[in-house]
């Protein structure tokens, strides 16, 4: 019987201890990181499943602080007619998801028909007052705000291939969820361990979730998500989840 692994082009633990991404601003995250190839010498009969940073190419971004910074590109404006989820202080400190079931529609997460959201996709605006004027937190950083998105990721936890991805919604989202640091000068600095298991597991509940709702090119769309985190995914990954279906709780 095959099995499966899941290796990042470089090891891990020959790397600093978080990768960088682009520099980032409230409204938008972007990920764009790199790691050169690596190649297995893994015995006959295995089925390595590679995760690559960048496959687009940018090679460009500095792996330390004393090293330049890349020329970061203005984010690009929201897309126009997206499902604009509205929260403040009150909403984020209750839990409360009313806003954005209000706003998507989505009063129940077993009733959600994809084909709306794909095309109009959704986004946030975070009116956050903090209590102190001069604290210098990122959104990302303030706990309240990242439990109030580990609730409704909780719920609906496909919600990623939804988002207004060119504004830098997914980015944001993931940086709600995953462990990172910032930087002045490289913005956002994800644990790299962390990201990748986050982007698998959401590779796994996106793709079901897609097929689960008939969706057109659940593979194209799946690989297209993880791609703007900066990850490639390939098809043997996919081979083995149909060969092995799970059925959506």
């Amino acid at each position: 019987m095959a099995a499966t692994c899941t290796k990042p082009f470089l090891q891990l633990s020959s790397l600093s201890p978080l990768i960088s991404c682009k520099p980032i601003s409230l409204q938008s995250l972007s990920s764009c990181c790199h790691l050169p190839n690596f190649t297995s010498t893994r015995p006959r009969g295995l089925v390595s499943v590679s995760v690559a940073f960048d496959p687009t190419g940018n090679y460009d971004i500095p792996m330390f602080e004393e090293e330049e910074s890349p020329r970061v590109k203005p984010p690009l404006p929201p897309t126009e007619g997206r499902f604009e989820v509205v929260i403040d202080n009150d909403v984020i400190r209750r839990l409360d998801l009313s806003p954005f079931q209000s706003t998507t529609g989505m009063a129940s997460p077993l009733s959600v028909e994809p084909d709306d959201f794909l095309k109009r996709t959704i986004g946030f605006t975070i009116n956050y007052t903090k209590d102190d004027p001069y604290d210098m937190r990122e959104l990302s950083e303030f706990p309240d705000i990242r439990l109030w998105f580990v609730r409704l990721d909780s719920i609906y936890p496909w919600l990623p291939v939804l988002l207004d991805w060119r504004a830098g919604e997914l980015a944001r989202y993931a940086a709600m969820l995953v462990p990172h640091q910032m930087s002045a000068r490289m913005g956002v600095v994800f644990n790299p361990e962390a990201l990748e298991l986050f982007v698998m597991k959401k590779v796994f509940i996106v793709y079901a979730w897609l097929k689960e709702q008939n969706a057109p090119k659940p593979r194209l769309k799946t690989c297209d998500m993880a791609r703007m985190l900066g990850f490639g995914i390939g098809d043997e990954l996919f081979d083995l989840a149909d060969n092995n279906p799970h059925s959506l709780p």
